[in-house]
C-alpha cells in the first residue's frame, strides 16, 4: 500500500499552523487578563500554554516579546482561579520558600525531609515570614529543591500551598501541585544566592486566610 506522504505532510503543516494559532490566541487572551486583571477563558489559556510552553516562549522571542510573559500569565491566571479556595482552606496550609532566600551567614541545618529549619535570627526576611506563618496557621518549609516538595506532600499532606520561586520554577511547580488550592509569588531578585522576595505580598496572602 502506498503511503500518502504528500497528504501526511499537508496534515502536519496544518497541525503546526493550528497549534501556532492556538498559542497566539492563548497569549493574547492571557496578556489581556494579566494587564487588566480580568480573567477570560482561564482553562483554555492554562491548557494551551502548559501544553505548548516552549513553543510559546519561542513565539514571544520571535516577536521580540519578553519570554517571561508566558510565566507571568500562567502564574497570574492560576492565582486568580484558585484564590477563593485558597483563602477558605483552614487546615494544613504550607509555605514553600527557596533556600536561596537565606542570609549568606545562615546557620540553619538541612533536614533530609523538611529542608532548612529557620533559627529566627532576623538576618533575612525568612524570620518575618515565619512569624506571620505562626500567627496565620501556616507551616513554613525552606527547601533546597523541588524533590523536597514531594517528600513534604507525602508526609504532611497539605490542603493548600503558597509557593515562592523564580520564573523558571514557579509556573511549573504551581501546575504540579494544582490538585490543591495554590498561590504563587515571584522572587523580586532571582538567582541561586541571596535572592529577594516581596515579603509584604507573601504576608498579605497568608493574612487573607485569617479574615
Amino acid at each position: 500500500m502506498d503511503i500518502p506522504y504528500e497528504f501526511l505532510g499537508k496534515v502536519f503543516v496544518y497541525l503546526i499552523l493550528f497549534a501556532l494559532a492556538g498559542i497566539g490566541i492563548a497569549l493574547l487572551i492571557g496578556a489581556y487578563s494579566f494587564n487588566n486583571r480580568k480573567i477570560i477563558f482561564p482553562g483554555f489559556v492554562l491548557f494551551m500554554l502548559y501544553l505548548f510552553y516552549s513553543p510559546a516562549k519561542l513565539l514571544c522571542r520571535f516577536f521580540r516579546i519578553r519570554e517571561t510573559l508566558v510565566d507571568d500569565i500562567l502564574i497570574d491566571v492560576r492565582n486568580a482561579l484558585m484564590l477563593e479556595r485558597f483563602v477558605h482552606t483552614k487546615e494544613r496550609r504550607v509555605v514553600f520558600l527557596p533556600q536561596c532566600m537565606r542570609h549568606p551567614e545562615c546557620r540553619a541545618r538541612c533536614d533530609p525531609i523538611h529542608g532548612y529549619e529557620c533559627k529566627r535570627c532576623g538576618k533575612c526576611s525568612i524570620s518575618k515570614i515565619c512569624e506571620t506563618a505562626d500567627r496565620c496557621n501556616f507551616m513554613v518549609f525552606i527547601i533546597p529543591g523541588s524533590s523536597f516538595v514531594k517528600k513534604i506532600f507525602q508526609e504532611y499532606k497539605p490542603q493548600s500551598c503558597l509557593g515562592i520561586a523564580c520564573y523558571n520554577e514557579l509556573a511549573e511547580n504551581m501546575q504540579t501541585v494544582s490538585f490543591i488550592p495554590v498561590q504563587g509569588v515571584l522572587l523580586l531578585k532571582d538567582g541561586c544566592f541571596n535572592t529577594q522576595a516581596n515579603v509584604e505580598e507573601i504576608i498579605q496572602k497568608m493574612e487573607m486566610c485569617n479574615v
